[in-house]
């Protein structure tokens, strides 16, 4: 096994050690080092010597010397002791890629080759180390020659060695690494063994900042250090524990909040200080959430300067108004809380313990003790449960029928990818071959060994790589989680070490168990393997082996508790680019969609959404309608009562008639006969004469036999009720909680007119049809597109509001000559992370942007696994004006955001702005030709038009 594979085999990582990562700090750049510091003289001898052969007579060594001599001319003009001195106090490192344009200011028209001499003399500079160029400065030229040389010439044996052990990677993995501590060389100076983790962070957040389709987190060069024993024992064994935040202390989730009265947040942090040993980390930034934000930093905004717990009636009373309804960004109502009375018993108990403390410790507590203004009957849930445990139960009835067609469904779908992946791994690329009566063309696998194909039918290229994996582990997770009843937490916890051989007592006999780690009540426990559950987990060890003597070790990040747990060998794991990963909550739930589409399983005309959590629910109601007991139910589910397994069980109609009948039948065979003897006439005349001589005038009585009637004298406007007459509430048969599967954070304005975001898009899609293939939109329609550059002189950059006022008069032109009749556009922004469901937008967009709607996401794929990123999509109507617009199209000339479009109503034409420019897809090549025509002077010269 190669052991930078699986660096994770090392050591377990310890929480502390994941919090400790927040402290490492980067090497403080040098001021002054000896190499900037050398005479003119002396750094060329050095450089030369080091860079060039005088003997050999090269082209290139002519070149480097020019450029070196024309470079350091120009850097000796500049103000400074050092050479790196003079670097940055001439502007080159601020200006970026165009830093070639400071040293030939005022020589008129330049030479081609004047900007390419310069360029190979800079490469020197660097790879000497006569100048440390900033990281921003570093990561905008990507000059490979640049990084080639610096590596031989700083530390040549150290990068030769990372190579060799970097060989089990892609081409693209192994220069990727490489090449980022190669950036880190140059920046800090030094050899690869002075690398620190503080300099990895420092690296990995500049790459966040410049470089954002996750070349961040692409995770080799650090593994590299690691496994070579550059980095200390003590840092992580993964870049991802550098990357996401460690478990925060009760200080740090309280100022989180931002509340402003000084006193009462210390009153909060010293509340969840006494009760954090009472409550795992889940439950204490829950109650957190609802005491911080939800209830004083509320309070705080609707009533500034607020200072004391003693609210009164009215403040109260608004509170609660706010609190009923998820609100949006404006504060405008979006739709009830569903949670509503939960919330209120947080607060009710933060009252109360406060009046309980304070009789044991008065100094402390008693000051704050003040009436707590929710009542009792305020927080009765009673309805609100029995209202979930309703859509709970429909659901499960309406599931538990239709799992056999899911299962069939999952086992179809985890064949068919499998078989059209066996097929496209056998034929060449560019081949074609036909499976299940569809036709695909081979594509290239390119590095990262994917397998593409495109339908020759639809045009489509699809990954069959991850569709094989999906459908895998969907297969997987449905099986054993309907076989075993787990929580999906459960689940993705199994390792090679749950299998326990137990030797039945009484028999001798030795059966497999499974033993379930502890979750959320914290207590262990043992499930009995089935044949058809060990044939699952058979194939999910074959499957994550692939081939090895032993399962990888690798370390899970618990959402929750916010803890790395030790490398262990988890069943529920995957190939992530470089290493191997356990799966997560979110990639299960992704499978598990795509699995609901794709089994076309609908109920009342709709498609059924299969969760994890809902073959719990089906385990349980199944279980007890075979005839296990609950309390055996309860002990296999893991509940610490046995009402909560009650809950989940979906009691059918039929079940309670049927054990009804039973348990009489067996009462009967206990009772004396004689108490089953048969009614004489007059007992069943007057058992008769109940109900027809205690007739009145609005209905018949309802009461029982042999019992007084209350109607007998009843008021002509109260009639009684009647079982016969009585209507039951209907069940939503979906049994979907919006408020579950939404979330709360309005990003979404919804007090503005909702758009038809399904027109939008078939709108769209007759407009700008798809390409045949994943191409950029430039080259699917070419004789639309011209690219206008918003800065005389091609510039990238405004520097002052002057450059502004030329760059936003630009795109209004371009836009008022494209429709000059269109008063109202859409306008369509785009975001990239990697949460699938986005929880917040960026703060820069929601300003400018507030009313956008979501409308549509897709995952980006750049040819290497190591994270994927969502590209969300949202759009919104506004006026075509410069009020509405000029706000967005500073920050996308400022890089603050990008992926813009604007289109008119009809999208008959779109314009796409970015940090220089603006792309325009004309309505017609004419008009294409008009624009050119009419604005020749903000053409890029390129010959490719960029």
């Amino acid at each position: 096994m190669n052991p930078t594979v699986n660096v994770d085999i090392a050591r377990p990582v310890e929480p502390h050690e994941v919090d400790k990562a927040l402290e490492w700090e980067p090497r403080v750049c040098e001021a002054s080092w000896w190499q900037t510091r050398q005479s003119r003289e002396g750094l060329v001898e050095r450089l030369l010597k080091m860079f060039t052969d005088p003997g050999a007579g090269l082209t290139r060594d002519r070149t480097r010397r020019r450029g070196l001599g024309k470079l350091l001319d120009w850097l000796e003009g500049q103000p400074g002791e050092t050479w790196q001195d003079r670097w940055m106090a001439s502007g080159a490192d601020t200006a970026g890629f165009e830093w070639t344009d400071l040293p030939l200011r005022g020589r008129g028209t330049p030479k081609s080759h004047w900007r390419d001499e310069l360029a190979t003399g800079l490469v020197l500079l660097v790879a000497g180390q006569a100048i440390r160029p900033s990281y921003p400065w570093l990561l905008r030229q990507r000059v490979t020659m640049m990084l080639t040389e610096s590596r031989a010439a700083s530390d040549p044996d150290a990068f030769q060695r990372l190579e060799q052990l970097a060989q089990h990677a892609t081409p693209t993995a192994r220069s990727d690494a490489l090449n980022k501590l190669t950036w880190i060389v140059i920046r800090k100076g030094g050899l690869v063994s002075d690398i620190t983790v503080g300099d990895c962070i420092e690296l990995t957040a500049a790459l966040e900042e410049h470089h954002f389709r996750g070349s961040a987190g692409r995770p080799l060069f650090y593994a590299l250090l690691k496994e070579t024993g550059v980095l200390p024992a003590s840092a992580p064994l993964r870049l991802r524990a550098l990357r996401i935040e460690g478990r925060r202390s009760v200080e740090q989730i309280v100022d989180a909040y931002g509340i402003e009265c000084r006193a009462v947040r210390d009153l909060l942090v010293e509340y969840f200080t006494e009760r954090a040993p009472e409550l795992d980390h889940v439950s204490l930034r829950s109650i957190a959430r609802n005491l911080c934000r939800l209830f004083w930093r509320d309070l705080e905004i609707h009533h500034p300067g607020i200072d004391s717990l003693r609210l009164t009636p009215e403040v109260a009373q608004a509170w609660k108004e706010r609190l009923a309804y998820i609100r949006d960004a404006q504060g405008h109502p979006v739709r009830p809380r569903v949670n509503y009375r939960s919330e209120l018993v947080f607060v009710r108990a933060f009252y109360q313990d406060i009046a309980r403390w304070a009789a044991d410790d008065p100094a402390r507590w008693a000051p704050w003790v003040a009436p707590c203004p929710i009542k009792a009957n305020e927080c009765a849930t009673k309805k609100t449960k029995a209202r979930v445990k309703s859509r709970m139960d429909q659901r499960t009835r309406t599931q538990l029928p239709l799992l056999p067609a899911l299962l069939r469904a999952v086992d179809r779908q985890r064949k068919d990818t499998m078989a059209r992946i066996t097929a496209a791994r056998a034929t060449l690329a560019g081949g074609r071959f036909l499976i299940a009566g569809e036709e695909f063309e081979r594509g290239g696998s390119g590095q990262a060994r994917r397998v593409y194909v495109t339908e020759v039918a639809a045009g489509r290229r699809r990954n069959l790589t991850h569709e094989e994996e999906a459908a895998f582990w969907s297969w997987a997770t449905v099986e054993v989680l309907r076989h075993t009843g787990i929580r999906i937490e459960e689940m993705l916890e199994l390792t090679h070490h749950s299998f326990i051989a137990y030797t039945l007592p009484t028999t001798g006999e030795v059966v497999p168990m499974l033993q379930v780690a502890p979750s959320k009540t914290d207590s262990e426990r043992l499930l009995l393997v089935s044949p058809e559950l060990a044939e699952v987990l058979t194939a999910v060890i074959f499957r994550v082996r692939a081939g090895n003597a032993a399962l990888p070790l690798v370390s899970a990040y618990d959402v929750f508790e916010q803890t790395w747990s030790p490398p262990m060998p988890f069943l529920f794991q995957r190939r992530y680019g470089t290493e191997d990963r356990p799966l997560t909550r979110s990639y299960i739930r992704e499978c598990l969609v795509a699995t609901s589409q794709s089994a076309q399983i609908t109920v009342a005309g709709d498609p059924l959404e299969w969760r994890p959590h809902d073959f719990r629910r089906i385990f349980v109601t199944d279980a007890i309608r075979s005839g296990l007991p609950p309390h055996i139910a309860a002990k296999i589910c893991g509940h610490a009562a046995l009402d909560t397994t009650m809950g989940y069980a979906a009691i059918y109609p039929e079940d309670v008639i049927s054990h009804h009948r039973a348990f009489i039948a067996r009462r009967r065979t206990e009772r004396p006969s004689e108490e089953y003897r048969e009614l004489t006439t007059t007992e069943w005349d007057e058992f008769l004469a109940h109900f027809e001589l205690r007739k009145v005038a609005l209905g018949t009585c309802g009461r029982d036999y042999s019992t007084p009637c209350q109607h007998e004298n009843a008021c002509f406007s109260e009639p009684a009720p009647v079982p016969s007459q009585l209507v039951l509430p209907l069940v939503d048969g979906g049994g979907r909680s919006v408020e579950a599967s939404m979330p709360d954070h309005g990003a979404v304005n919804r007090s503005t007119p909702s758009l038809d975001l399904e027109a939008l898009s078939a709108l769209w899609q007759r407009q700008w049809p798809a390409p045949q293939q994943d191409i950029p939109m430039r080259r699917a329609h070419p004789d639309r597109w011209v690219r206008f550059h918003s800065l005389p002189g091609s510039k990238r950059y405004p520097d002052d509001e002057t450059e502004y006022a030329i760059l936003l008069e630009r795109h209004h032109t371009l836009l008022a000559e494209l429709g000059p009749s269109d008063v109202e556009l859409y306008v369509v922004t785009r975001e990239w992370n990697w949460d699938a469901v986005p929880v917040t937008r960026m703060a820069d967009l929601q300003r400018v942007d507030p009313n956008a709607q979501p409308w549509g996401r897709r995952v980006h794929d750049d040819d290497f696994p190591d994270d994927i990123v969502y590209q969300h999509e949202y759009i919104s109507r506004r006026p075509r004006n410069r009020q509405a617009l000029d706000p967005l199209l500073r920050l996308v000339a400022d890089e603050v955001i990008a992926g813009v479009t604007l289109a008119p109503l009809d999208f008959r034409w779109l314009y796409h702005p970015y940090d220089g420019g603006g792309d325009v897809f004309a309505p017609s090549a004419a008009v294409r030709d008009a624009l050119k025509a009419a604005h020749p002077d903000w053409l890029s010269t390129h010959p490719s038009g960029m």
